[in-house]
């Protein structure tokens, strides 16, 4: 039988990894959300609607 202390580095390393990458996820899609609304805003600006917004609307 393995001890319990014996993965332990193993384990700990293993969920770090995953915390990391989790958090860099969630941070790359925060900032592209900002990143793209800002675009949607830049275009609204120069006067580009979307498409679903209708010529009425716009």
């Amino acid at each position: 039988m393995i001890e319990p202390g014996t993965q332990f580095g193993f384990i700990l390393a293993a969920y770090l990894l995953a915390c990391i990458v989790l958090v860099g996820v969630v941070a790359w899609i925060v900032l592209d959300g900002r990143r793209q609304r800002q675009r949607l805003a830049d275009l609204e600006a120069r006067g580009i609607r979307r498409r679903s917004a209708g010529k009425g609307q716009g």
